[in-house]
């Protein structure tokens, strides 16, 4: 038996999916259902690792939007895919053959870990392999052999294991089945094997790869071998990232995030740092002020079981029409028609009656009415699956915006970012740090605020993080979507868009508020789903909706005035969660024939990849975090194509290196043998290690912009 591991994208404009594991072979048999079955509530929602059937389920997921967290990932012949799903998505998905295998997080964990968090900042103090596959084809049954290259061979120690990662690929690029092993030995003469999983993107062959697999010791060798006969010359595994940073003098001040941030309360950091640093401190109001933790009022006017009409307010809730309330009623005399008027904030619907007294208006006639006769303070439309049914007599019902957040401010926002430096003035090179475009990406506003207080609070007793405040200016945004983010912390903490609800007739069904919202690293013009390029949608309910025009948010709006007015900004990173990748363009292609924005040049390529070296190096060094080489590299090649982002914006557009982080990396597992995800939102000790090492990240790439802009002073 041939067990085929094979791994290919799907694109759509609903979700994109960069990578699907295809189905085993004929005979193949299904996975083995655990002991102890991972089951959800039916109601229930949660992040989920679940082991998918093939690529024909991953498939249909995409083509039903689902809700993906990030790529796909291959080991030993199986497709892993985080998803978030209510229980009864995941009953469905069970029944279909998938099986869950990882809860990362529920959707009541964020609360519990916000607050949790909370506590713990009120109490604490800070303290200074597997064997190939079997049935591989052999070279005589082989047609022709093929030729290996060796793409990647790295290894690296972290908490005492080490571990090896491999990418090659073979030239019999159109042979789905030809299948390649790996060879390592170590320096004591250990040796071992493990399978690689074909990549296609797109529908193009791109190589074979597996996640990063246990080693005894530091390999010396690596080989591979094929299925139809080739085999790869030898190498020796190269050290990764192989850099690091300089050593941190004594005394250096660190650890300032002690509990999860809301928006509230990040804008209460921004001016206390503004005030306790008043020589090194300016705050810069972004101009485009978000829409605000604000919703429009709505009831279900009826029984939505039975038949309704959904009634919204055209104001915000906050603006007067929280409260206001909607009735319908029998006028309890023959031949009426049919009338609806507002009076002392209610609305009323007088059903329209037959020659018997009998009310004959439909939900279709009843909102038509409203939407006729109040056009300036309502909008109805039918609830789905009511459409054309009769309506009954109901309420009042009382509408509202159905946010919970009580102490967050119901007004539009004023983003704000912070910039840092002795000499504030554009003459000195730029790097600027943006996170939270993603609300419920928790943890990255704690990396960039613990990234400005290093930088602030060294500045005055450690030379070396002076020098680079003289010679850098810093520009931290740590919310670029504040609404999404108070409607996570409140509401729903899975919420990933924005608050603006572009939605129109039934997808405004109350019903769908979780599913509203525009995705900001969508927003953008280069690249966009508007131009062609795949990883966005145009349903306003999909995960990657992205917006009724290019910019049509404020949020990005804000990102691009910030850089488009300080044009001595030469390096961006963009941090989202989660996963562990470094990132860069292209971030975006065509779906026919998988055409990338233009590639760097071989000069910026190499940059891209040498400040990588440094940056993953420096983040390494707080707890032992490597960002996997697999995971590093061009957006479109290492995650999946994300049409109209912030990166691409960036580099093409303003000619500024940008970047991208997803925090969060996959924890190893030693009594499983397993790589398990971390979550949006994971318990603050995890989110607190992620503030720490990826601020030391952040740092790297001031001294990367340091040294760039020192060697262009020096070439002229």
């Amino acid at each position: 038996m041939i067990v085929r591991r094979r791994w290919t994208a799907a694109a759509t404009t609903a979700i994109l999916v960069s990578a699907v594991l295809s189905h085993p072979g004929p005979g193949s048999a299904a996975p083995a259902a655990p002991a102890n079955p991972i089951t959800l509530a039916a109601t229930e929602t949660a992040l989920v690792r679940v082991q998918l059937r093939d690529q024909a389920q991953l498939d249909r997921l995409v083509a039903t939007g689902a809700d993906l967290a990030n790529r796909p990932r291959a080991r030993d012949g199986r497709i892993l895919a985080d998803l978030v799903l209510s229980g009864t998505q995941l009953a469905d998905l069970t029944a279909q053959g998938a099986t869950a295998v990882q809860i990362v997080q529920r959707a009541g964990d964020g609360s519990r870990h916000f607050a949790e968090s909370v506590r713990a900042a009120q109490t604490r103090t800070r303290a200074g392999l597997r064997a190939p596959a079997s049935g591989q084809r052999t070279t005589a049954a082989a047609a022709a052999v093929d030729t290996l290259q060796v793409q990647q061979a790295y290894w690296w120690t972290t908490s005492g294991q080490t571990f090896l990662q491999a990418q090659l690929a073979t030239t019999a690029t159109d042979d789905p089945d030809v299948e390649i092993t790996v060879s390592w030995r170590t320096a004591d003469g250990a040796t071992g094997s493990f399978p690689l999983s074909r990549f296609e993107d797109s529908g193009e062959y791109q190589y074979h790869y597996a996640l990063p697999q246990p080693v005894p010791s530091r390999p010396v060798q690596l080989t591979a071998t094929s299925s139809l006969g080739g085999v790869s010359r030898a190498v020796t595994p190269s050290l990764w990232p192989n850099a690091a940073p300089p050593a941190l003098p004594a005394g250096y001040q660190k650890d300032f995030i002690d509990a999860y941030l809301t928006p509230v309360d990040i804008q209460a950091r921004i001016k206390r740092l503004a005030r306790q640093y008043r020589d090194l401190v300016d705050v810069i109001d972004l101009p485009n002020q978000t829409q605000g933790y604000r919703r429009n009022a709505a009831a279900y006017l009826g029984d939505p079981a039975v038949a309704a009409v959904v009634v919204e307010s055209v104001r915000f809730g906050d603006q007067g029409m929280n409260g206001v309330q909607v009735r319908t009623v029998d006028p309890g005399r023959r031949n009426r028609p049919l009338t609806v008027s507002y009076r002392d904030r209610v609305l009323t619907v007088t059903l329209a009656t037959d020659t018997a007294g009998k009310t004959v208006s439909t939900t279709d006639e009843v909102a038509a009415a409203i939407n006729a006769r109040q056009p300036n303070r309502f909008r109805a439309t039918v609830e789905d699956g009511s459409a054309g049914l009769p309506m009954p007599v109901a309420g009042p019902a009382r509408l509202d915006d159905g946010l919970q957040g009580t102490e967050v401010p119901a007004r539009p926002w004023t983003v704000q970012a912070l910039r840092l430096g002795v000499h504030r003035d554009g003459s000195r090179v730029g790097v600027l740090a943006y996170s939270q475009e993603h609300a419920r990406e928790w943890a990255t506003p704690l990396v960039t605020l613990e990234f400005a207080e290093r930088m602030l609070a060294n500045a005055r007793t450690d030379p070396a993080t002076r020098e680079l405040l003289e010679q850098v200016d810093v520009f931290v945004i740590p919310t670029v979507n504040p609404d999404g983010a108070n409607y996570s912390f409140n509401d729903f903490n899975f919420q990933r868009k924005n608050l603006v609800n572009h939605c129109v007739g039934p997808a405004r069904d109350p019903k769908n508020r979780t599913s509203w919202g525009v995705d900001i690293n969508r927003n953008y013009t280069v690249g966009s789903y508007f131009d062609g390029y795949v990883g966005a949608s145009a349903n306003c309910l999909s995960g990657s909706y992205a917006g009724t025009a290019e910019l049509s948010e404020a949020e990005s709006r804000n990102v691009v005035a910030l850089a488009e007015s300080h044009p001595n900004i030469k390096f961006a990173m963009n941090v989202h969660s989660y996963g562990g990748y470094f990132m860069w363009p292209p971030g975006a292609y065509r779906a026919d024939g998988r055409i990338t924005l233009p590639r760097p040049s071989i000069d910026e390529s190499t940059l891209f990849l040498n400040s990588a070296r440094r940056i993953v190096g420096a983040i390494a060094q707080e707890r032992g975090t490597v960002t996997w080489p697999s995971q590093t590299g061009p957006v479109a090649d290492v995650l999946y194509s994300a049409a109209g982002n912030s990166a691409d914006q960036l580099y093409y557009e303003l000619g500024i290196f940008a970047w991208d982080f997803e925090v969060g990396n996959d924890r190893w597992n030693a009594t499983t043998g397993e790589w398990e995800g971390v979550g949006f939102q994971p318990p603050f000790d995890e989110a607190h290690g992620e503030a720490q090492e990826y601020a030391g990240g952040l740092v790297e790439m001031v001294r990367v912009a340091r040294d760039y802009a020192a060697a262009q002073a020096a070439t002229g």
